[in-house]
């Protein structure tokens, strides 16, 4: 788990990011947290919901992430597929301090980081 955690700590020297943990997807079993994680342990019951909804909606392509925005945080949870269950690498962003795009980038790049 001390791999994970270093990992974690890489994600919040991202300007804005106040906390993140690594979520499994299916279980919504909490690997590892760091910071304010407050949602992240409802992110694999969020992206469920979306996965079904854009399913019904006829779109046939993977989930990628889903974002939650509320007045002054963005709640990110960013699917990350390995070889074994999907797991969720979830963030808490402070709005106000940091552009979304940035933290999406920075986030798809530590999760590749997270699975070397």
């Amino acid at each position: 788990m001390a791999l994970i955690e270093i990992a974690l700590a890489r994600v919040l020297q991202t300007p804005g990011i106040v906390g993140a943990s690594v979520v499994d997807s299916v279980t919504g079993l909490s690997y590892a947290s760091l910071g304010e994680t407050g949602a992240s342990q409802e992110a694999h019951e969020l992206i469920g919901l979306a996965d079904t909804g854009l399913r019904q909606a006829g779109c046939d392509d993977d989930l990628e992430s889903v974002v939650v925005t509320t007045h002054c945080t963005h709640h990110v949870a960013l699917s990350v597929n390995w070889d074994r269950d999907p797991i969720l690498l979830c963030a808490t962003v402070d709005r106000g301090r940091t552009n979304l795009a940035w933290v999406l980038q920075d986030l798809t790049r530590h999760a590749d980081a997270l699975l070397a």
